[in-house]
């Protein structure tokens, strides 16, 4: 069995951190893909489809300094959807990319605040080994 999404896209907000109860870093972006088309008067059409994307340990660490909302990335990962009950006893679920694999496609980049004048080549950056085992419980 494959569970495996690819996804190329911009960041639509600066990527919000947090930490989980035993202290490993995670960060979660928002992430926009487009799909053109054509409809039947030949209009061209956009359609907007919006991915939440969470990173864990390095990973999450090298997300929160170098991304920043607009930013094109590669993101590889897998598909998770979860559930949980809020507050009001509402059953509520998402489905997210829990992401292994990122890549900085803008051809300008640097760490967030710093002055990025100066050109980086697309890096690439792997969370494999700082996925956790099982499901985070949150």
């Amino acid at each position: 069995m494959v569970n495996k999404a690819i996804l190329i896209g911009r960041l639509g907000a600066d990527p919000e951190i947090r930490y989980t109860p035993d202290g490993m870093m995670v960060t979660n972006l928002n992430l926009a893909t487009n799909e053109q088309r054509k409809d039947k008067n030949g209009e061209k059409v956009v359609k907007t489809e919006w991915h939440r994307i969470v990173t864990f340990g390095k990973l999450a660490e090298i997300c929160g300094n170098y991304l920043s909302k607009g930013k094109l990335v590669f993101i590889e990962g897998r598909i998770q959807t979860r559930s949980w009950e809020d507050k009001e006893g509402i059953k509520r679920s998402t489905t997210e990319i829990i992401a292994s694999n990122m890549q900085m496609l803008d051809s300008k980049g640097g760490v967030k605040g710093q002055d990025n004048t100066h050109d980086n080549p697309s890096a690439h950056f792997s969370g494999a080994d700082a996925l956790p085992e099982n499901d985070v419980p949150f």
